[in-house]
Formats: C-alpha cells, structure tokens, sequence
C-alpha cells in the first residue's frame, strides 16, 4: 500500500484573500517578519497498489480530475510505502 501525501496551492498569479487576511492578522499581533501568506489544501490518500509508477499515475488523474483545480491551483504530491 502507498500513501499519497497531496499539496494543493493556488498558483502565484492568483490572488490569495485568506493569505492576505491572515498576513495582516500576523502582523498586527507583533510578527513583522511576516511578508506573505498562502493558503492550501493538504490530503493523504491511500491507495491499494505496491507498484509506484501506477501510484503516480492514479494520483495525477486524481489531482487533475477532482482534487485540484488546475486552472488557479497547482499541486505536487509524495509517495511513500504504509
């Protein structure tokens, strides 16, 4: 069994409201260092397979059919052995 550990992001040119709110928010309570903050989605599926070629493919269709938007969003994905 496989473990696909999924990043979804919105891509940089996409404005980021969340981000931008909590940036301010870390701001006003003293982290001036803050500059930017990007809002994502993180998921772990598994998947009944031991063979990592087909586990890649599968999360690819996964990501590109229903897990992602790939309009605004991008994602990069992990494979590791349960």
């Amino acid at each position: 069994m496989m473990i696909a550990k999924i990043h979804v992001t919105l891509k940089g040119s996409v404005l980021d409201p969340q981000g931008t709110t909590i940036t301010k928010s870390l701001n006003s309570l003293g982290y001036d260092e803050v500059r930017d903050v990007r809002i994502g989605k993180y998921m772990e599926v598994k998947i009944d397979t031991t063979d990592r070629k087909i586990a890649e493919e599968r999360v690819t269709e996964m990501c590109e059919k229903l897990l992602a938007n790939t309009v605004i969003e991008k994602y990069e994905f992990e494979l590791v052995e349960a």
